[in-house]
């Protein structure tokens, strides 16, 4: 069975299969940076409260009933207080200090939306593909705001896919994959693929070329997830000179990034100008690193 755009039958297969392990890592730093070794991947990992996490739910939801979906539009750090929070949260850079060590760049983040009964799903792929850098010294995070469980599409991991390296992706034409240009890695065999469920306020954290996916939410509630990048400032975007990031932690002796602007509002519109126009540069160097390959 396949995770390939567009098939998407066989959630019932799927579940049985990624039931036979549940990923229950300690939060023990030791423990993390081991499993984040050998599988490429930990979850889940308390960062949040429940109550918090549905505080910042409301944050979303009260901003998207003033502008719209917020789904997938990436650096809401620098447009609203509430991401900009979780991407800094002590908890939340311990784990990441862990994997990455003491200095850390803030790339990006974004909300990930599967409305109830919808067709939206996350292929297979890793997250370095498109972007340009010329290291791997990168953690992806990704923070549930809602109930991520089998039924509602929680991420699912394949362990150890880090270690492959780069895989080529296909780009397809199925408009129900949300990933930038609907790409894919092809022929996955999902025989150790584990499903990753959280909590609301529960994350997981996964090396940029570890292969994940997602199905459908069939549940009765959205699926609400912060994804969140970080670098090492060693770091070097490739592709141009004009990338960003945002130094939480630590020192940058690098200077590879701009910088980017931390919200102290939300949604003001001088901020929300920029965050399109940084949006745009993300989202072309994508189509730039997918011309050269």
């Amino acid at each position: 069975m396949r995770l390939d755009a567009p098939v998407l039958a066989g959630t019932d297969k799927l579940e049985r299969c990624s039931l036979r392990r549940v990923v229950e890592f300690g939060s023990g730093v030791g423990q993390l940076r081991e499993g984040f070794g050998s599988d490429g991947f930990v979850s889940p990992v308390r960062v949040a409260s429940e109550v918090e996490a549905r505080r910042h739910r409301r944050a979303l939801e009260d901003a998207e009933a003033e502008v719209g979906p917020l789904h997938y539009q990436y650096k809401m750090h620098t447009v609203m207080t509430s991401p900009l929070e979780l991407a800094t949260h002590p908890a939340m850079l311990d784990v990441v200090e862990e994997l990455l060590g003491p200095d850390i760049l803030l790339y990006n983040a974004c909300y990930i939306v599967k409305e109830p009964g919808t067709s939206a799903h996350v292929a297979w792929h890793q997250d370095l593909t498109y972007w340009g850098f010329d290291s791997d010294r990168q953690v992806s995070a990704w923070l549930a705001l809602s109930p991520a469980t089998a039924e509602s599409g929680a991420m699912m991991m394949l362990p150890g896919s880090h270690t492959n390296g780069r895989l080529d992706h296909k780009v397809g034409t199925d408009g129900s994959n949300v990933l930038d240009n609907d790409q894919y890695v092809a022929g996955v065999d999902e025989t150790d693929v584990v499903l990753c469920p959280l909590r609301p306020g529960e994350a997981s954290f996964h090396h940029g070329w570890t292969l994940h996916a997602s199905r459908p939410n069939a549940s009765g509630d959205r699926r609400i997830g912060l994804n969140i990048q970080y670098l090492h400032p060693s770091v070097r975007q490739t592709l141009h000179d004009l990338d960003t990031a945002m130094l939480v932690r630590g020192e940058d002796a690098y200077g590879n990034f701009g910088t980017d602007v931390p919200a102290t509002g939300n949604l003001e519109p001088r901020a929300m100008e920029q965050r399109a126009k940084r949006e745009a540069l993300v989202k072309g160097t994508y189509v730039s690193a997918l011309g050269a390959t």
